[in-house]
């Protein structure tokens, strides 16, 4: 029978669930339990255990997750970063290089520049619209080419269409992380990406009570890779894939309502006459908003701003501000704001970050589900105090 084509808001209902379903339940079940029964499995791989990510939970998330982005398999992890190093170490090994993109999370910075060198991996950082560059920097023991879809914390828009070109012609593999457009907005393996990962703790969950990642591609790969993760241990609890299960089903509408939001604060902050700088791929000022637009299917919920002004009155206006909560993370219900060189990109000393443009004074919003209305109000008493 051919397969029925689904849009995405239909898969993140209905993809991956239990058919027939369980005893009925609407809501797939919580399967608490460490060890199934054995079924006569010949691989180490294919025991049903949990630390193997193959419990009910998990394989109803895989399923999901694969259609969302229309890959041919996924896997889920404990965290974002277990699905970044645990991707990395499978297709990196001793003796081998890869190029980065050179403004990146800065977990993804820290685990690049101070872990990979002691299991001899080598790596350089690239500028992400300059593919002569690029090849420059191959060489024969070139494996990987890592970007992200949106970077953190500065918005830019790589050149995602020529990342692509380049590792097919350099037969590199291709990864992005995609936790900030979510597949709402992008979803790269359409474009010719070989792996998406995302921080599943953001946006794919959406209510900042969980840490979760996950990988998606082809099976080959996913398969390599989930086989690592068996044997580093970098499990996802069922009770985690039921929340991440759970609040996957509405991603579609809270993403939609962050896409609008942010662009209208966007807009009021570029309007207004304290801001220096505003950092957000949905401004026709930005400088690759035309090869956004070009990409995605909206410009996501996350934006950084610069006030004309010092640190302390970055600091003051995120304490003048009485709605989004002064915390770490991204993606959630509620608007986050922080300052990145005191949370997401901590680990990064002040010369590494004054290389790839982060300033001390840089905000960063993560936009929620509140009314626009009530966010540009408090925006408003925040700049005026």
């Amino acid at each position: 029978m051919e397969k029925i084509k689904r849009e995405i808001d239909t898969k993140l209902i209905h993809a991956g669930e239990p058919d027939p379903l369980i005893l009925g339940a609407v809501s797939i079940p919580i399967f608490q339990s460490s060890t199934f029964e054995y079924a006569g499995q010949e691989s180490y791989h294919d025991l049903r255990y949990i630390r193997l990510n193959n419990t009910p939970n998990h394989v109803a998330l895989h399923e999901k997750l694969a259609a969302l982005e229309n890959g041919e398999a996924s896997v889920v992890s404990g965290s974002g970063m277990a699905a970044i190093s645990t991707t990395l170490l499978t297709l990196l090994s001793s003796g081998d290089h890869f190029l980065a993109q050179d403004c990146l999370y800065g977990g993804t910075h820290d685990l690049i520049t101070k872990d990979l060198p002691a299991y001899g991996i080598s790596h350089d950082f690239i500028c992400g619209d300059d593919p002569d560059h690029w090849r420059r920097l191959v060489r024969p023991n070139t494996k990987a080419i890592y970007v992200e879809s949106i970077t953190n914390p500065l918005m830019q828009v790589v050149d995602l269409k020529a990342v692509v070109n380049f590792a097919r012609e350099q037969q590199l593999c291709s990864i992005i992380d995609n936790t900030f457009t979510s597949p709402i907005n992008f979803r790269p393996l359409e474009l010719g990406f070989d792996l998406s990962l995302h921080s599943c703790s953001k946006y794919l969950n959406g209510h900042s009570d969980i840490v979760a990642g996950a990988v998606i591609g082809g099976n080959e790969l996913i398969t390599k890779i989930t086989h690592k993760l068996n044997h580093l241990g970098g499990t996802l609890d069922p009770h985690a894939c039921f929340l991440l299960h759970r609040g996957m089903k509405t991603l579609g509408v809270r993403v939609r309502h962050q896409n609008s939001s942010a662009l209208q604060i966007a807009q009021f902050l570029e309007s207004r006459s304290e801001v220096e700088t505003v950092h957000y791929p949905g401004l026709a000022s930005h400088p690759q908003h035309h090869r956004a637009k070009e990409l995605f299917d909206g410009f996501g919920g996350m934006l950084s701003f610069e006030l004309k002004g010092d640190v302390a009155l970055a600091q003051r206006f995120i304490q003048n501000t009485t709605l989004p909560i002064c915390a770490p993370s991204l993606g959630g219900v509620e608007s986050l704001i922080t300052r990145p060189v005191t949370t997401s990109h901590a680990c990064l000393s002040p010369e590494e970050c004054k290389e790839v443009g982060i300033s001390e004074s840089l905000i960063r919003l993560s936009v929620g589900l509140e009314a626009t209305k009530d966010i540009l109000a408090d925006f408003e008493q925040a700049l005026s105090g």
